[in-house]
């Protein structure tokens, strides 16, 4: 699928341009254009919380919040779609503008605050998607809960009834106080409540502005809670040294390259952490297939992407499955999960 109509699309608000791009692809799917996607070279496959994944390239949540083109992301070549962040109730989000491409740095700065339309009207979109892929739900809390716990709990057993896997996402730098579920016994009350809410697998996306002490205590809370794997990670609120755009001084979280170095040391901190215990899905600044493998190599069972579509299109992840499937024969890997960790 070409992608023509970028420099068009670059005319305007980067979160006017992100909603008619997902409009235009669920139409297209709508119409009836997509064709199924290739199917992935068999090296792709990998199973991650018994979960069959016939690539190891997912769409990260956030792309397509409330799940109204799932078919044609599926279609594009993703292995697995994550949408959401869903909250119990329907939310506005933070004021506008709140989406920023910066466009030297092949970055995006996003203060969103789980802007949705509220897990009840995504549920049935979701259920009537023709899923060609793992379908993952992302929940939240909404940001005036009283009882943010609750609303998580609320999120899983709704999803849990759709969705092949749930994620719990508390780690929005966008919502005031949500990082603090990450530590300490909020977070342990939490997975708990969580654990029990739902029969799916159950994911947990941490940030990456962690220090190593709060890392090992989220990898020990992860394991004794019985979490299924550990999304690493969300954006930063951190600056790395060297950004060009006139946009970098924006309030949020920072995504796309720049993030790449931070998202491998956190990748490698958590594969420590976890002794290999937990399967890992990496995201972060990951905008080709030399970079996925590398994250692959080291300890990421699968990888998602959201900024790299921004600057490189809805071809980038069927050429990631192209080019995955070639680094995997060159070094005589027959399967992703073969070459899980090899390079730690």
């Amino acid at each position: 699928m070409a992608f023509p109509v970028r420099p068009a699309l670059f005319l305007l608000d980067g979160e006017r341009a992100h909603t008619l791009t997902i409009d235009a692809l669920a139409l297209w799917a709508k119409a009836g254009t997509p064709l199924a996607a290739a199917t992935p070279d068999a090296r792709l496959r990998n199973t991650v919380a018994g979960i069959d994944f016939a690539s190891p390239v997912g769409l990260a949540a956030g792309v397509d919040k409330d799940g109204r083109a799932i078919d044609g992301f599926f279609a594009l070549g993703f292995g697995s779609v994550e949408i959401g962040t869903l909250t119990p109730l329907p939310q506005a989000g933070n004021p506008k503008p709140r989406l920023f491409r910066l466009v030297e740095d092949q970055a995006v700065i996003n203060r969103m605050g789980f802007n949705n339309g509220g897990i009840d009207a995504a549920l049935p979109r979701a259920a009537a998607a023709k899923r060609a892929g793992v379908l993952g739900i992302n929940v939240g809390a909404n940001k005036d809960a009283t009882d943010r716990i609750a609303d998580y709990v609320s999120g899983v057993a709704k999803a849990a009834a759709v969705a092949d896997y749930v994620t719990i996402n508390i780690s929005s730098p966008n919502t005031p106080g949500l990082r603090d579920l990450q530590h300490g016994a909020a977070l342990a009350e939490l997975l708990a409540a969580a654990r029990a809410a739902g029969d799916k697998p159950l994911f947990l996306k941490v940030a990456p502005d962690l220090d190593l002490a709060a890392i090992d205590d989220i990898a020990r809370a992860a394991i004794d809670n019985r979490i299924d794997a550990l999304i690493v990670n969300n954006t930063t609120v951190e600056r790395p040294f060297g950004l060009l755009s006139k946009n970098a001084g924006e309030t949020g979280g920072l995504s796309g390259l720049p993030l790449a170095q931070l998202a491998r040391t956190r990748l490698g901190d958590f594969r420590k952490a976890t002794g290999g215990a937990l399967p890992l899905i990496s995201a972060g600044g990951i905008g080709g297939a030399a970079e996925a493998y590398r994250r692959i190599l080291s300890g990421a069972s699968l990888v998602q992407l959201y900024t790299a579509l921004v600057y490189q299109g809805p071809g980038l992840a069927a050429r990631l499955n192209r080019e995955l499937a070639a680094l995997l024969a060159r070094d005589g890997f027959a399967s992703v999960g073969e070459a899980v960790g090899t390079g730690c």
